[in-house]
């Protein structure tokens, strides 16, 4: 008597996917936003731009200082007789931080403007790593390169002003704190633009606000009492950060360290901003 040969269906045998499966780490998430923000064109230009500003108008503050100190010229504003090569060479963070901060907002609301925040955050169903991710990518990213500016910009301005009233050189007390309190500032800016772009997930809101914030509000509190002045001026952004980079302060600014905590503040703020709406709403 013959018995039947076994035969195994290929469905008993357990399926295995050809794909291997990866775990979702912040270290991946860390090197995917890098990989997005350098495919970006934008990136380079607007990083580029600000390092220019930061180079440029340094110098050209301290040409015109220069120029003026040997005309014997009036001089005002930044200009003036209490200028420094470190105030000269700084002048254009004025400039520098709107271009930092606008690429921080365009890195995420145009996710959201063409779309492609779905793929990010199907592959990435927390969500929340996605905007840490960015955020201290693109912080990173631009403190280095406003280092390396301003440590740049500051040699040219001292160069420029080396025989004036202004003359400095790293070696001189607060110098190298200042030029790191700078590069630190913008970026803090450019990681609450990033914030602004994921709470807002409009280029355009979130352009008008970090530009509100920066340089419209500082210039309305004139409007205000002048006994409300001084304790609000010195704790909106701008003014704040100008404390961490600025050579000496009085009683109407903050110190270096407070400047920094209060800007911190603010970093904090929007973050959480963005974080709480991420969370709470669909892409």
């Amino acid at each position: 008597m013959t018995t039947p040969a076994e035969t195994h269906s290929s469905a008993s045998v357990p399926a295995q996917d050809a794909r291997p499966r990866y775990k979702v780490t912040g270290i991946r998430v860390l090197r995917s936003e890098w990989s997005k923000l350098w495919s970006l064109r934008s990136t380079w230009i607007t990083l580029g731009l600000g390092l220019l500003f930061l180079i440029a108008f340094g110098a050209m503050s301290a040409s015109r200082f220069q120029s003026e100190t040997a005309s014997g010229g009036d001089m005002d504003g930044p200009f003036d007789g209490e200028a420094t090569a470190l105030s000269l060479a700084l002048f254009g963070i004025l400039f520098a931080q709107m271009a930092f901060g606008v690429l921080g907002v365009l890195s995420t609301a145009g996710e959201y403007s063409t779309g492609m925040i779905r793929s990010t955050l199907a592959a990435v169903p927390r969500r929340l790593p996605v905007l840490w991710a960015k955020s201290v990518v693109f912080g990173l990213v631009t403190l280095a390169v406003a280092t390396a500016g301003v440590f740049v910009a500051f040699p040219i301005a001292g160069s420029l002003v080396a025989d004036t009233s202004a003359a400095l050189s790293l070696s001189d007390s607060g110098v190298v704190r200042s030029l790191l309190g700078a590069a630190l500032y913008l970026s803090l800016v450019s990681v609450i633009g990033t914030a602004l772009g994921a709470l807002f997930r409009s280029a355009a809101g979130g352009i008008a606000v970090l530009v509100g914030s920066l340089m419209l509000v500082p210039n309305l509190t004139s409007l205000l009492p002048s006994s409300w002045q001084d304790d609000i001026d010195r704790y909106l952004p701008s003014n704040a950060g100008e404390a961490m980079y600025s050579l000496t302060h009085d009683a109407t600014s903050l110190s270096p360290t407070a400047g920094l905590l209060v800007l911190l503040g603010w970093t904090a703020l929007a973050l959480a901003g963005a974080a709480y709406r991420m969370v709470r709403t669909d892409a």
